[in-house]
């Protein structure tokens, strides 16, 4: 059975950090993309970062690029989502998501596995607050 919780959400100050992990079970790591999605009140869930960790592929949203970094611990079987510089408009409730699939993105078209509706299965969600 695959299981994803996700962990590691709170409250901090504009331009602080925050890490959120994914701890993932009931499948072979490899094999699947992560995702990381955030969904704020009142507004559609969003893709924030994939990860693919058997080839080592990576995507963000251009909101986060630069200030967010995922990464995959094999030994754990987790991913994590190191945010830093955080910003008011990131408050929102962060959902770890996996599918059995090829690839997280394919920077050659600009693609990339973003929409919720291509990830088959879901953690519970973490609220991060960020406050001005």
């Amino acid at each position: 059975e695959v299981q994803l919780q996700a962990s590691g959400g709170g409250l901090v100050q504009a331009g602080g950090s925050l890490r959120l992990s994914c701890e993932a079970s009931g499948f072979t790591f490899d094999d699947y993309t992560i995702g990381w999605f955030r969904q704020a009140p009142g507004k559609e869930r969003e893709g924030v970062s994939c990860i693919k960790s058997g080839d080592g592929s990576t995507w963000y949203a251009e909101s986060v690029k630069g200030r967010f970094t995922i990464s995959a611990e094999h030994a754990k079987t987790s991913v994590n989502l190191q945010m830093d510089s955080l910003k008011v408009e990131d408050t929102a409730v962060y959902y770890c998501a996996a599918v059995e699939a090829g690839l997280c993105t394919v920077e050659a078209v600009g693609w990339a596995r973003a929409r919720p509706q291509e990830y088959d299965y879901w953690g519970q969600g973490t609220l991060v607050t960020v406050s001005s």
